[in-house]
Order: C-alpha cells, then structure tokens, then sequence
C-alpha cells in the first residue's frame, strides 16, 4: 500500500482521469442524459482508469525492485544502471554516473598510492633485515648479560618490522592469503621458541599443554596473531610468573598469563586501533596497534578473538578457531 501511496506521489497525473470522468457523467446528468447512459459511461471511463493505473503502477513497482536490488550490491557500477525511461530519471542518472566515475577514479588512485606505499615498505622492510642480520650474527659471538639484553631487544626490532608489513598488507586489494588444514601444535611451538630469550630473561613459567588437531587457517597470519598475544603475555608479566597455553575446547587456543592484568573499563576498547590503556600509558612505548591488527587478521581469517582479565591476577585471551566458510585450498 505504501508503494502505491509512492507511485501516486510520483505520478499526480494519474489521479486525473478519475475527477474528469465525474465531471463528464455530472454534465450529462444535467443536460438530459439517462442515468443508465450517464453510468455506463463512467464505469466503462473508470475501468479504462484503472487499467491504465494498474500497469503504470507495475512498471513502478518494477522498476523500484530493480534499484533496490542495485543498492544491496556490494559494488554499484555504471553498467548496473537500467535504461532512463523519463527526462527526470536521465537527468538523475547523469548525476549518478558522474558520482560513480569520481568514486572510481578516486578509489584507483588510493590503491595506486597503497600500492606504491606497500612497495616502499616491502622494499625497506627488506632492505632493514640486512642489518639486523649482521648484527645478530655479530651478537652471536658473545653471550655475556649485554649481549643477551641485546638479542632481545633485536627480536623486538625484528617484530615491529613485521607489524609494519602486515599493517600495510592488511587493506590491500590483494592480501596472500592461503588457507589450509594445519596442525596446531607444532605451530604455537614454532612461535613459542620465538619467545625462547624473553621467557629466560624474565625467569617466566611456561606451562604448554598438548595441542591435538588441526584447524582450517592461514598459517602466516595465524603465527602473527598468536606472536602478537605471547608478545603481550611476556611484556605484562612480572619476572617469575606464568604463562599457560592450551585448549578449552576443540579448535578454541588460550593464552592465559598471571601478569598486571586489564582494567573493567579498558576492557571493552582493547582491540580498538590505537587504545593504548591505563597499562599502556604506564609503559610508554605501546602504541595500541598489535591487539587491533590481532582482531583484524582473525577477522579475516573467520576466527574469532575474545579477552577475560582481573587486574593484578591476569588475562586470558581466547582464538576461536573454528572456521566457517573457508574453503581448503
């Protein structure tokens, strides 16, 4: 009913058949003209009327349908657009397609200067290893207490780089991911044995259960997440306290620590992009950026990223990573 109110909205003329067709039957009533003669010409006008709405009426309708299935498309596209069939909706269209060509003309140039940033910080990103490399090599020689704090601060160096790829990467048109059934044991232990040093250094207890199964995921950007929570769980944990992975359930990974902890109120905003917190002001270098590409990346991946914490006792994070949708390739 609502459409039809729409359609004589748009369409006022077509009311009009209806007041002249009165006023010709009224006129022939007063000039003499039976009322059967006077009736059978107003029923025969108003069913020609009411013909005549009908199919403007379904031409309306049809073509409302049409644009309303053109919004619910991801991307509108010029070539989506029906033929004008009025001076009004040709005039309309104009504008749309002048709208639709800045939008792709702007979203060409945006990937364009993505492209070339990716680019350059692929290349730098690169470039950067080599001396890293050198002075890891370098630091091998050595295992006296300045070399070890050292090494340590070099893996740091070394994960910052890879946040700024993956930060980068993360909007691209094109992003690599590759999805297939992985085991998950041995890959928490490949990034567990990353965090080998920091563990030593800060005396921390690391308690890793068995990791049966596998799950349906990406292994790189998996690894990146998990890195990203252990990096945390290490950097929030006082010297000699623990850190426990294991499974709460099939596919469902916890990384629990007995570190400061999250305050009530930051809790909710912890994987907002740039929300440091009460612990990250306190530290002065978190930049409020692993925990919110962390959500992002598991986003992508169909997985899903909880957080439980009591202040002074620790925090619990939880991968979900029960795919759905994803295909094995």
């Amino acid at each position: 009913m609502r459409l039809l109110f729409d359609y004589l909205r748009a369409c006022p003329m077509a009311i009009v058949p209806l007041p002249c067709a009165l006023i010709a039957a009224a006129v022939g009533l007063l000039y003499g003209l039976p009322a059967s003669a006077a009736l059978y010409a107003l029923l025969l006008a108003l069913a020609v009327w009411l013909s005549a709405l009908l199919i403007g009426f379904l031409r309306y309708r049809r073509r409302h349908i049409l644009y309303e299935r053109l919004l619910r498309t991801p991307e509108l596209c010029i070539q989506g657009l029906p033929e004008p069939q009025s001076p009004q909706e040709r005039e309309v269209q104009a504008l749309l397609r002048a709208a639709l060509l800045e939008r792709d003309d702007a979203l060409s140039q945006s990937e364009a200067r993505h492209a070339e940033q990716v680019g350059y910080y692929t290349l730098w990103a690169h470039q950067i290893k080599t001396p890293l490399a050198a002075m890891r090599l370098m630091l091998a020689e050595r295992d006296d207490a300045q070399a070890r704090e050292l090494r340590l601060e070099l893996a740091r160096v070394e994960r910052y780089v890879e946040m700024a790829l993956c930060y980068l990467r993360l909007d691209g048109s094109q992003t690599d991911y590759v999805f297939a059934k992985v085991a998950l044991e041995p890959l928490v232990r490949a990034c567990v044995r990353r965090f080998a040093p920091q563990f030593i250094s800060k005396r921390l207890h690391l308690e890793l259960e068995p990791l049966p199964g596998e799950v349906l995921t990406d292994e790189k950007w998996l690894s990146f997440v998990i890195e990203q929570l252990l990096s945390n769980a290490v950097k929030y944990t006082p010297p000699g306290g623990a850190v426990r992975i294991g499974l709460s359930a099939p596919g469902v990974l916890l990384i629990e620590d007995t570190g400061v902890g999250i305050s009530a109120q930051d809790l909710p905003r912890i994987f907002e992009q740039g929300f440091t917190g009460r612990n990250g002001r306190a530290d002065k270098q978190a930049s409020g950026i692993g925990l919110a590409l962390s959500a992002r990346v598991i986003a992508r991946l169909g997985h899903a990223i909880s957080c439980e914490s009591t202040p002074g006792q620790g925090t619990r994070m939880t991968l979900d990573l029960r795919s759905q949708a994803l295909e094995r390739e």
